[in-house]
């Protein structure tokens, strides 16, 4: 499976895009205008690959702004897990708070749950539930190639704010501790924001964690 980022919106919001060569699963679409739109798309059509779903790590607006847009386009509904349906739906309030537009999302299609398990062609991801940055965060953990989309949780020497409404600095330390730490310290994560780092680099040297 081939992983590539985009980054959009002026949150500066990692866009993944997961494809076998033929069809695509894009998770946290932040594209937020025209040409961010235009970018994600001629990339699509020049590997001719066909999007089949679209994944939501959690809902926040950042996370979320090229909602509408991938549903008028692909016709694809997200899947995000219940507890941020709230958050799915105050998109566009969100945007206001912040002086962004956001067109509102579609409803999802479906819940993802913990256990769950996200198939592409003979590729498989595992769904996490890793709360604390949202209510209804989830991660998704790739373990043949020893990766994990990790959203807003884990960050190259930082973590995930908890300021925001249904933010907890005890859950998302629990969350990181208990569900990514034991994945290993050569596992790849693909942060929501800025570069990618490791599990064990977290460890040893995120002042949030040591």
């Amino acid at each position: 499976m081939r992983i590539t980022p985009f980054t959009f919106n002026p949150f500066q919001e990692n866009t993944w895009v997961l494809d076998n060569g033929r069809e695509a699963l894009v998770v946290d679409p932040g594209c937020s205008d025209a040409a961010e739109q235009r970018e994600l798309e001629s990339w699509l059509a020049h590997n001719r690959l066909s999007p089949v779903r679209l994944l939501l790590t959690h809902a926040h607006l950042d996370h979320v702004m090229g909602c509408a847009w991938m549903h008028r386009r692909y016709g694809l509904l997200p899947e995000l897990h219940r507890n941020d349906r709230p958050l799915l739906d105050m998109a566009e309030r969100q945007g206001l708070m912040y002086g962004v537009r956001c067109e509102p999302p579609p409803a999802p299609a479906a819940f993802l749950a913990p256990g769950d398990t996200i198939t592409l062609g003979d590729e498989q991801l595992d769904v996490l539930f890793v709360p604390g940055h949202a209510p209804g965060h989830v991660a998704f953990w790739h373990p043949r190639q020893r990766f994990v989309v990790s959203g807003d949780v884990l960050f190259h020497r930082s973590i995930g704010r908890t300021d925001l409404p249904g933010g907890d600095m005890d859950t998302l330390l629990n969350s990181i501790r208990t569900q990514l730490f034991p994945l290993g310290d050569d596992v790849v994560v693909h942060c929501g924001h800025g570069p990618d780092t490791t599990i064990g680099e977290e460890k040893r040297l995120n002042p949030f964690l040591r």
